[in-house]
């Protein structure tokens, strides 16, 4: 079974784009982050053609998520409760045998902007649902834009950007109360020393050099992370497919048994 979580920056955009990679790679669960669309203008039937049903959390213009599955989905949590003013940012379902939470998790901008403290209660906001409404000796997975690197392996220079946002101590805090809840992160599970990226500024030909962050994620409970069998962050889906234009973000993937 694959499990995966990817940031489509706009559906609008890049719907040919998602159903090619959905085709490709087959996934029964993915959750979609920053959908740019309201619910009614989500384009359902496209999925339902090629086998998926769909959750959606819709906001116009920004932000937005859903999940995508194989398989009957039961909604569990729409929103992150206290947090409504930062928008369409927290879907929880119920689908093949587990619960899958998909997040769009605040940028902050940068340390001086008013985002960054916001960002910071949206965290604490998130480990405070995750305390009262979720269970880590459970068959629970956290995916999405996390918009943090956890460690300078994630980080295409950690001398350069180390302090700034994505950066900081602050929002490593955070990331280490979520590790601390009960989850894992997947990929570093699998590949402790790996240094791969899973999002590319557009600008300055930052994903031909190399230029990356790790901010995506499928975090897991311990009963999920015994089920891994590989993990992928698909560098392939960052690039151009036959005239269409990529994401700034790869999908990442997880397989289990």
């Amino acid at each position: 079974m694959k499990i995966a979580t990817w940031n489509i920056n706009g559906l609008n955009a890049r719907l040919d784009f998602v159903v090619h990679w959905l085709e490709a790679r087959q996934p029964d669960v993915v959750g979609l982050q920053e959908l740019k669309l309201t619910e009614d203008r989500f384009p359902a039937s496209a999925f339902e053609e090629i086998g998926y049903e769909s959750v959606v959390l819709g906001q116009k213009g920004w932000n937005g998520v859903a999940v995508l599955s194989r398989s009957p989905i039961e909604t569990l949590q729409r929103g992150l409760p206290g947090q409504e003013d930062m928008g369409a940012r927290l879907l929880s379902v119920s689908t093949v045998g587990l619960s899958y939470a998909t997040v769009y998790c605040p940028n902050g901008k940068s340390l001086e902007h008013p985002d960054f403290e916001r960002k910071l209660a949206w965290f604490d906001s998130l480990q405070e649902w995750l305390e009262q409404s979720c269970d880590p000796g459970s068959d629970f997975l956290l995916g999405g834009d996390f918009n943090i690197c956890p460690s300078p392996l994630d980080s295409w220079n950690e001398g350069l950007l180390g302090g700034g946002i994505f950066h900081t101590s602050e929002e490593r805090s955070r990331w280490s109360r979520l590790m601390e809840w009960g989850l894992v992160d997947l990929y570093r599970e699998v590949e402790p020393a790996g240094t791969r990226f899973s999002w590319w500024d557009y600008r300055a030909g930052a994903f031909h050099k190399g230029q990356g962050l790790r901010i995506d994620f499928l975090l897991a409970t311990a009963a999920i992370r015994e089920r891994v069998r590989g993990v992928e962050i698909d560098r392939e889906y960052r690039k151009k497919k036959e005239g269409m234009v990529a994401s700034d973000h790869a999908p990442v993937i997880a397989e289990l048994v």
